[in-house]
Parts: structure tokens; C-alpha cells; sequence
């Protein structure tokens, strides 16, 4: 070995590392950094180019910033992306893409033509797609998305879902989030129950242009261990015509998350109790409470008809209230009727209290009230200011 050389190799000790390891230090880089580790040397040059995750972040350039102030600022593009697809070597496993401005049609074709692109390969086990002002123009996501039939999670963020007329579904598919979408409910029901192994959903529906049942979504979800619902489910999700006979359970349900929820109407309180009636297994209960200004006296007779439910294996009950104090009896109702049926209760939270007067009531009534769990520990906060 001539010494030139083994000074150099003593020098560059990154380089003589095994492959894997190479590997594992360029996936723990940014896309940006790592695709800078090409300048370094020969043997460098391309290395970046088969890392299997890629990330990137795609901002608008403003008329606002001066000719100066734009030169040194590094801007990637969707054709920058596109460039970068077509180099990449090897599988491509997760691709995490934010568009961030406004988009002219010729960048929405390239958007489309990426998604095309990917398609082919079908690589592809993690997608995350952001587009913050692309649902205000009503744009749909590309139909080549559906055939990422490796798909194993998807995140969608401001687009409007129209399913093709043809879709063989997303059989490896465990995780969906769906965030400020547009869709409607029968495409809704068509995408999930296309997704036999659906664990996770979250869904924050910006809008719908029908409703769906209880019975019509659970039949879609059935081994679904985690459901997050953020938008008003009551203005789209309905209950069926005789709710007490569900023939659906979600006996998988482990955790449930329910936001605009409210103990004021007895529609939404029946549509908590029934949710929570099908879910024997379930071990995390969260409920974002909307506010309410009127009262409803009907609450405990709902609560009545479902006198018979037990959580036989609910640990923790968190609930962000912000609320008035009309419904602060209803929230003891509640969290009483909860503590009583729960032998394995852990924790309570309480979240968004405007006052110490009503800290108090609250703890005061639930440390005194019967429950079946002997070790319950109280958490109540107050809102940030």
C-alpha cells in the first residue's frame, strides 16, 4: 500500500465502514444533507442515492424577497424532486412529501407525473403527502396513489379523494390518516373497506357531501385497534334506526379518539355511549368536548339506557373540556359512570378547567364516588394562556 494512500484511508475513516453501517448514518441525514455528501469524494458521489427514505419540503418562491435575498436562498421544486427520483437506485420504502404555496398547473402535471413515477416502482411502504393549499383549489390527489399496492401507511393532508373506477385496494395498508379531506362518505366507505388490514385511522373530514351509520363505517374496520375521529362526526356519521341492536363490535378497538363531542344533545351523547358499547376490549378512551350553550336534561336518561355497559379493560380516560359551567355536572355524570364500570382504571385527565372553584368540585366528586378500580390517579390542568 503506498503511503499516500494508507495517510488518506487514516484520514477518511467514515469511508471504510461496512455498507449497512453507511447506510444506517445516511438514513439518520436529512435528504438535503445527505444528498450534499456527494461533493466529498468520488466514491461519495452517488452513495447517497440509495438510501431507502427520502424527505423533502417544497416552498414558494414570493415576489416579496429581493433578486439578492432570493440568490442565497436554496429552493427545491417539483422538478428538482423529479430529478432526484429518477437517480435514486434501489427501493424506494417512505417518501415524505410537503408542498408548501401555491402550485401553477405545470407543477400539479409534474406532482402527478412523481406519483406516476412511483406507481411503477411500487416500492413504496410509507407515503406522507402535504399540501396546504391544494384542497382550497379543490385538487385531487392522482389516481396512480392508488396503485401503491405495498402501501403499508398513508398520510394525506388537504386533498380532495376520488377513488378510480378500477381500485384493487391497499391490502398490506395498517395506518391511514386523512386530514382536512374532501370526500364523500361512500368513497369513504369504498376506500376502507378495500383495506383488510386497516389497524390505525385517523380522519379529520373537512367535508362531506352525505352521511354514513355506525354499522356502515364498522363494517369497513374490522380489526381496527385505533380510531381517531377530529372532525364534527355527527354532521356525516349517524346512528343506525335501533342502536341498542349493533351486530358489529370492534372487538380489536384499543383506542378512541373523539373530538366536537359534547354531553349537551342527546344525539352525541347516545353516539358515545354506542361507540363505546362496541368496543369491549378498549383501553384508552380521549374526547375533545365542544362547547355547548344549552342545557339538556336528557343526558342521564341516556346514560341510563346503557346502564349495562362495562369497560372491562379501560385504563386511562382523558378529556379536553372547554366548556362552561352548565356542563360541569354532566362531566361528574360522566366521569362517575365511567369510574363505576372500570376495574382497571389507571388515570383520569381533565384538561382546560378555568378556575381552581371547579378544579375543586370535579375532584371532590370523583375521589368520593364509587368506582370499581381501587388505584386511580386524578390529572387536572388548566388551559395555556
Amino acid at each position: 500500500m503506498k503511503p499516500e494512500y494508507a495517510e488518506q484511508m487514516a484520514l477518511d475513516r467514515i469511508s471504510t465502514l461496512p455498507e449497512p453501517i453507511l447506510d444506517t448514518v445516511l438514513s439518520l441525514l436529512s435528504t438535503e444533507e445527505a444528498a450534499r455528501t456527494s461533493i466529498l469524494s468520488k466514491e461519495w458521489r452517488y452513495r447517497w442515492t440509495t438510501i431507502p427514505n427520502l424527505e423533502f419540503t417544497l416552498r414558494k418562491r414570493t415576489s416579496e424577497l429581493t433578486s439578492d435575498e432570493e440568490s442565497e436562498m436554496k429552493y427545491m421544486d417539483l422538478h428538482d424532486l423529479h430529478q432526484v427520483l429518477l437517480l435514486h437506485k434501489g427501493p424506494l420504502h417512505e417518501l415524505t412529501l410537503s408542498m408548501e404555496g401555491y402550485w401553477e398547473d405545470d407543477d400539479l402535471f409534474e406532482f402527478e407525473q412523481i406519483m406516476l413515477h412511483l406507481s411503477r416502482d411500487d416500492n413504496v411502504w410509507k407515503l406522507e403527502l402535504y399540501a396546504s393549499e391544494l384542497e382550497s383549489l379543490g385538487y385531487k390527489l392522482p389516481i396512480s396513489v392508488f396503485a401503491l399496492h405495498h402501501l403499508k401507511e398513508l398520510d394525506l393532508f388537504s386533498f380532495t379523494i376520488e377513488l378510480p373506477s378500477i381500485f384493487n385496494g391497499f391490502g398490506s395498508l395498517v395506518k391511514l390518516n386523512l386530514t382536512d379531506v374532501k370526500l364523500s362518505t361512500k368513497t369513504l366507505r369504498r376506500l376502507l373497506s378495500n383495506c383488510p388490514s386497516l389497524k390505525s385511522l385517523h380522519q379529520d373530514i373537512d367535508e362531506s357531501d352525505d352521511e354514513c351509520t355506525i354499522n356502515e363505517l364498522f363494517k369497513c374496520l374490522p380489526v381496527i385497534e385505533e380510531l381517531s375521529i377530529f372532525s364534527d362526526v355527527c354532521e356525516w356519521l349517524v346512528l343506525d334506526s335501533d342502536p341498542q341492536e349493533l351486530p358489529i363490535s370492534l372487538i380489536h378497538l384499543k383506542v378512541l379518539h373523539l373530538a366536537g363531542m359534547s354531553f349537551i344533545g342527546d344525539s352525541k351523547s347516545a353516539f358515545l355511549l354506542v361507540l363505546i358499547k362496541c368496543s369491549p376490549n378498549l383501553e384508552r378512551l380521549c374526547l375533545n368536548m365542544a362547547w355547548s350553550s344549552k342545557g339538556d336534561e336528557e343526558y342521564p336518561a341516556v346514560m341510563n339506557e346503557y346502564s349495562n355497559v362495562w369497560f372491562e379493560h379501560l385504563k386511562e380516560l382523558e378529556i379536553s373540556f372547554w366548556s362552561r359551567s352548565h356542563e360541569m355536572e354532566l362531566l361528574m355524570e360522566f366521569g362517575k359512570f365511567i369510574l363505576v364500570r372500570s376495574p382497571k382504571l389507571k388515570k383520569v385527565s381533565i384538561f382546560g378547567l378555568d378556575n381552581q372553584c371547579r378544579e375543586s368540585m370535579i375532584v371532590n366528586t370523583l375521589l368520593g364516588a364509587p368506582r370499581a378500580s381501587p388505584a386511580v390517579n386524578f390529572k387536572i390542568s388548566y388551559p395555556v394562556p
